[in-house]
């Protein structure tokens, strides 16, 4: 497993949307997510984008008002992980136009649907926007 988690945070350190691909109870949760968003906000924009924390990887990137943050194993690529980001938020800008902060605070479901596409079990699965899309655009066809 490469991935263990995968966080939206805003620039006041506001999480949007948290995944876990390990179990962590609701307080470890809570300590590791402000452990690492005070981390990661804390850095300027001219320090790299890796940060190791506890026994993970932190790959991060700003995209406008939110951070992409992605925990993973110390042996995971992190080109491999930033491309991961960008391509997530790509995803996210052709369904919702320019994705935006209250894109993913309105419709968390179909980010979160949009991320288990393309993960599971902490493993990159779909790369394909189009075949990401395709069920949201199928259950909005039907409702």
């Amino acid at each position: 497993m490469g991935i263990r988690f995968v966080l939206m945070v805003n620039k006041q350190g506001q999480t949007r949307l948290a995944q876990y691909y390990e179990y962590l109870n609701l307080e470890e949760r809570r300590a590791l997510e402000g452990e690492i968003v005070r981390k990661c906000l804390a850095r300027n924009e001219h320090q790299c984008s890796f940060v190791e924390h506890r026994n993970y990887k932190v790959v991060y990137r700003r995209y406008a008002s939110l951070f992409f943050l992605v925990g993973v194993d110390n042996e995971e690529n992190e080109l491999a992980i930033l491309e991961f980001i960008h391509l997530l938020v790509e995803t996210m800008d052709r369904h919702f136009g320019n994705v935006c902060e209250l894109d993913i605070m309105f419709h968390l479901e179909k980010a979160h649907f949009m991320l288990e596409e393309m993960v599971m079990n902490g493993c990159i699965v779909e790369t394909s926007k189009s075949s990401i899309l395709s069920p949201i655009q199928l259950m909005e066809k039907a409702s």
